[in-house]
């Protein structure tokens, strides 16, 4: 096992434990399972009055802090509908009910207002914003809506988002001879086959993380790189052990590994296509984007 593999999959485990490994790896895991109908989003009148403590709600905000995980409950509860469109938001109600004080709080609002869920006009307050003023694209937002009410059809999307991106990433990385990207990319590949034989499902799902990632910026398209977040979010959420969805698989490394081998080969068509066929591996793509066709 090469040296790099050996510490991705030690930060891995580390990260799984509670720790947070090198590179700030962790990325705020949710600690139920998606197939709960409503997952760690709390009513705002909760009567019981741990569901208000932000500080004792840590295991679904490891790392977070309280100014982090009180964006992460009240974006939840926001993009849930359990805080509906138009509905104040008055801090100094928010920082009694979740103990926490009027700099958390009007820090938390600041970040969800440069979200799109939350508007503070003067006289009016703060207010929450209907779903067409979303940035849809935030990856937090695409996690909260992928594990609230609105999953099936927030995963749908970025199965179509992921079919547009991806394949077309593909193709332009093809022409871009940047070794030590090419060669980073083989060890996500390494890594992943080291992990998916050692059952780390972990480990590889971020590798796998990183590959896409990696592949986006060999692209040499700024706007596309920018797209970048949206493919890792998707890959939170539609695949992996954070979900619990598909495992890793053979089929998945082999089409990883032919996307390597079109790239160093410089074959723009053959990345592309091997692309396609990656994401057909998972199921909910196969139900929203057709197969390509033969030419």
């Amino acid at each position: 096992m090469s040296t790099l593999a050996h510490t991705m999959m030690t930060a891995a485990r580390s990260a799984d434990s509670g720790l947070v490994g090198p590179g700030g790896l962790d990325r705020y895991p949710y600690a139920e399972a998606p197939g709960a109908d409503r997952v760690g989003v709390p009513s705002w009148d909760a009567t019981d009055p741990e569901l208000g403590r932000v500080g004792r709600r840590s295991a679904g905000s490891r790392g977070r802090g309280l100014h982090g995980q009180l964006v992460q409950q009240l974006g939840q509860m926001i993009v849930s509908g359990d805080l509906g469109a138009d509905r104040p938001l008055v801090p100094e109600e928010i920082g009694q009910r979740f103990e926490v004080s009027r700099t958390v709080v009007r820090e938390s609002l600041r970040v969800l207002e440069a979200k799109g869920l939350v508007s503070a006009r003067p006289n009016v307050g703060t207010r929450v914003r209907p779903v067409s003023d979303w940035n849809l694209l935030d990856p937090d937002i695409i996690e909260w809506r992928a594990f609230g009410p609105q999953r099936d059809n927030q995963r749908r999307e970025l199965s179509e988002l992921r079919w547009t991106i991806e394949p077309l990433a593909a193709r332009l990385a093809a022409g871009h001879g940047r070794e030590e990207v090419q060669q980073r990319l083989v060890d996500m590949v390494e890594i992943m086959g080291h992990a998916m034989s050692q059952g780390d499902a972990l480990t590889f799902s971020r590798a796998d993380a990183e590959y896409h990632s990696l592949l986006i910026q060999l692209a040499g398209n700024r706007m596309l790189e920018h797209l970048s977040g949206i493919v890792s979010a998707a890959l939170q959420v539609s695949g992996g052990p954070i979900t619990g969805c598909d495992r890793p698989n053979e089929a998945s490394l082999a089409h990883h590994a032919r996307i390597v081998e079109a790239l160093g080969a410089g074959d723009g068509a053959g990345a592309e296509a091997a692309m396609r066929q990656l994401l057909m591996v998972h199921p909910e793509v196969e139900r929203v984007v057709p197969a390509p066709r033969e030419h």
